[in-house]
């Protein structure tokens, strides 16, 4: 089987991170973003991903190079001169993802959940529709563009933007299986499948909907990429409880490289990732946070709600109030981030 990632954007939400490193890279609990999905892909029986790349492509292939051998896979990218939406990728890819009869996955880049790959096969091929599009439930669906669908057979209705009156909390998770014969609906250029594609298979019954069990979140800005931290540690402490670190002053999930130094009399959690080569001195307490690789938190330092940047380094002592600790890290990850390609932290 083969997949399809749409990894081309800028990543301006996740700035300044993405200023120095594509945002797939980026490591979300201890390992970037889009190795995340590529794994889960594999899992599922993918053998041959193609990514969709524009921005620091030279970066990504570099880095996916090393996983196709780990993984023993195949690891395609297809190169975007323009920028393409979310359906012009597809046409542009169509060489790669039409040599045979055989449904292919197409998914966002930000996404990260627990990832239906195999159950979205099994319900794509039960229904024999064109396309499946996997659903999750949201709070406040006014907020969002809806999936109106039968609840029995899945068949998508319509698509509400935005809806002032209920008619669904489930909207789109950014995670398809399509049939080749989709890419004969798609032109070479730029184009939205949510928008132009999606609501001509709905009326044609070709588009259905399966919804998610379990977790997820868009992570492509950092208030929900520290949301989703908290979410996954949850799953992991559901499904992989041994992956989670338990020591006097742990509090809650806490995910530690083991790498990571940790100093005497520290108070860590809940809901913290500690990544490769960082050193927290004595007495320091940080609870919401992500640490990235090589930074260090000077003793009796307090965060709380940060994504600490690569090499960074946060003073003694310091515990202002969040909001002005958020601009601190935010000002040394735009300084800090510059050369982490360069000094080998990713």
């Amino acid at each position: 089987m083969k997949a399809l990632i749409l990894v081309g954007g800028y990543g301006t939400r996740l700035r300044p991170l993405t200023l120095s490193v594509p945002k797939p890279l980026v490591e979300f609990c201890n390992k970037p973003i889009l190795l995340h999905q590529v794994e889960a892909l594999v899992t599922a029986g993918v053998d041959h991903v193609v990514l969709a790349v524009s921005y620091m492509s030279e970066l990504l292939e570099r880095e996916m190079k090393l996983q196709e051998q780990r993984l023993g896979i195949t690891i395609s990218l297809s190169h975007e001169k323009e920028p393409l939406g979310t359906a012009g990728p597809l046409a542009l890819a169509q060489e790669l993802l039409n040599v045979d009869n055989e449904p292919f996955f197409v998914l966002n880049s930000d996404v990260i959940c627990d990832f239906p790959f195999r159950d979205l096969l099994q319900f794509h091929r039960r229904h024999g529709g064109e396309g499946t599009i996997v659903v999750t439930r949201v709070e406040e669906p006014s907020k969002y563009g809806v999936v109106v669908y039968e609840a029995e057979s899945g068949r998508i209705c319509r698509f509400v933007e935005k809806p002032q009156v209920f008619v669904s909390n489930k909207i789109n998770a950014g995670i398809y299986i399509f049939n080749p014969r989709v890419l004969s609906r798609i032109q070479l250029r730029p184009t939205s499948v949510e928008k132009e594609i999606f609501p001509v298979m709905a009326e044609e019954q070709q588009l259905f909907a399966m919804e998610l069990q379990g977790f997820w979140m868009d992570i492509g800005q950092p208030k929900d990429f520290l949301t989703g931290m908290c979410m996954y540690l949850q799953s992991l402490r559901q499904h992989s409880p041994d992956r989670l670190h338990t020591a006097p002053g742990f509090i809650g999930n806490v995910l530690v490289d083991p790498t990571a130094v940790i100093g005497e009399n520290c108070s860590i959690g809940p809901n913290v990732v500690i990544g490769a080569g960082v050193v927290l001195e004595d007495g320091v307490r940080i609870k919401r946070c992500t640490v990235l690789c090589g930074s260090r938190l000077r003793s009796h330092c307090w965060l709380d709600s940060c994504i600490v940047g690569w090499s960074s380094s946060v003073g003694q002592w310091v515990s202002p109030p969040a909001f002005i600790v958020k601009n601190l890290v935010l000002k040394m990850r735009l300084f800090l981030t510059r050369g982490a390609v360069q000094r080998g932290c990713l």
